[in-house]
């Protein structure tokens, strides 16, 4: 099931791409998302692969449970009397997730990315990293992640939209940007090396913010919604995507972000190096220069 990720990857490593954020679809789900941790599970597995396949590439892989969960939720989730019906139990999801980061530290991974939002988790994975001998793992921590409109194509590439309820108990609120330094300051003080934000195209403020208080690189997301409705208006004949993309993009760039997260990134590559030949200008251009 992996097999084709190793020509994708030689081939964006061959373009200047500098890292790729593997997730995995497994075969089965269940309540407890038991194929985010198998040493033998999809993301474990092509972390091999791409490793013996492009050994200079550097793979980050994401941390969660959503995909591999029966319900779809990010943690393990509780039936019992609350508001909504149901509650994320919190503890003991930051057991199985520092579980899925041994998994992935141990087949070969350089950095893992945390994008659940449970409180703690950081310092869980640190601390699990660390005890089981992977002290060099690197963890960039989706410390912003907002309850966003935007996620919908990837939940269902991924068939990881929730079964019931929604994720706004745990992800945050879109119109709160101190939460967002609250919690990029917490996962920092966890042991965070790199804090993201995501979505990325709305949140330059957050994006600042967060680059302008914490001493440690901001990585921003480029979501699969804001993908897709620029694919789309191109595809109308509304827009020109390659300078509406780069200058999202240079957006991002701008705001602090120094490592962006996107679905444009094997085409931005190519966008970047015609611009060096001189086959283009305008936003393309200036992205490279910034």
């Amino acid at each position: 099931p992996v097999g084709g990720i190793v020509p994708l990857c030689r081939e964006a490593a061959r373009r200047g791409i500098g890292g790729v954020l593997l997730f995995g679809v497994p075969a089965a789900k269940d309540p407890l998302g038991s194929g985010a941790y198998a040493d033998d599970g999809v993301v474990p597995s092509a972390v091999r692969a791409v490793k013996r396949g492009v050994p200079g590439l550097v793979v980050v892989t994401d941390v969660c449970l959503c995909a591999y969960t029966d319900h779809g939720h990010c943690g393990v989730a509780r039936r019992g009397p609350s508001s909504r019906g149901y509650r994320i139990d919190n503890d003991a999801t930051l057991e199985l997730l520092a579980r899925t980061a041994v998994a992935h530290a141990r087949a070969g991974a350089d950095m893992v990315a945390p994008s659940d939002m449970m409180d703690g988790r950081v310092g869980a994975i640190r601390a699990a990293l660390d005890g089981s001998g992977f002290s060099d793992v690197a963890i960039m921590s989706y410390a912003a992640k907002y309850a966003s409109a935007l996620y919908a194509p990837f939940r269902d590439a991924a068939g990881s939209a929730p079964a019931f309820g929604d994720r706004r108990s745990y992800q945050m609120d879109p119109t709160n940007a101190a939460e967002a330094l609250r919690e990029a300051a917490a996962d920092v003080g966890e042991g965070a090396d790199i804090v993201m934000v995501k979505p990325a195209f709305g949140y330059g403020d957050v994006i600042r913010a967060i680059r302008d208080a914490l001493r440690v690189p901001v990585a921003a997301y480029s979501v699969s919604g804001e993908y897709a409705m620029v694919k789309a208006a191109a595809a109308r004949g509304w827009i020109d995507e390659r300078s509406v993309a780069m200058e999202l993009l240079a957006g991002a760039h701008r705001a602090g972000a120094g490592i962006i997260v996107t679905y444009w990134a094997m085409e931005a590559a190519g966008w970047l190096a015609a611009e060096e030949r001189g086959e283009g200008s305008g936003a393309a251009g200036r992205s490279r220069r910034t």
